[in-house]
């Protein structure tokens, strides 16, 4: 399985959100990303971009206490699942939600979801945020469909 690694840096949320509105833009049913932080690191404001780029219905917001949420396309393009696994013990827990019947046809965001989120699909993106005014995000393209979107995203 290949992989592709790459480096961005935001400084405001604003730009968080650009990010990930051009990279949802590229995005497509059956993708699974994992966003790992600390707690404040962005990973919903990237969230929201992403969500914006797709064109799902909102508002997005941490889905803390109710784990996951679905935000259907107003577009014609794949829904948001938007996943909080902070309060999830396990990659058995996250199973339990049967989030298999929308991998497919979704795009599956995944917060806090390092070492239980990977069981998802063996094709996704890891996005690693960390900084405290200025992010800097690691993202780890796990398959061979990543290369092309970061290079993509990256011109735009």
């Amino acid at each position: 399985m290949s992989g592709v690694e790459r480096s961005v840096t935001w400084a405001t949320p604003e730009e968080t959100q650009d990010f990930g509105r051009r990279l949802g833009a590229l995005l497509r049913g059956g993708d699974v990303l994992v966003l790992t932080g600390d707690l404040g690191a962005g990973k919903t404001t990237l969230t929201q971009g992403i969500a914006e780029g797709l064109g799902v219905r909102g508002p997005i917001t941490s889905p803390t206490f109710v784990i996951a949420r679905v935000h259907p396309s107003l577009v014609g393009g794949p829904a948001l699942v938007h996943v909080d696994a902070y309060r999830l013990g396990s990659a058995v827990e996250l199973d339990d939600l049967d989030l298999d019947a929308d991998l497919d046809a979704s795009v599956t965001v995944v917060e806090w979801g390092a070492g239980l989120a990977e069981q998802l699909s063996e094709s996704r993106l890891e996005l690693t945020i960390a900084g405290e005014d200025v992010r800097t995000t690691r993202l780890v393209g796990v398959g061979p469909r990543w290369g092309a979107v970061l290079d993509a995203v990256a011109r735009l």
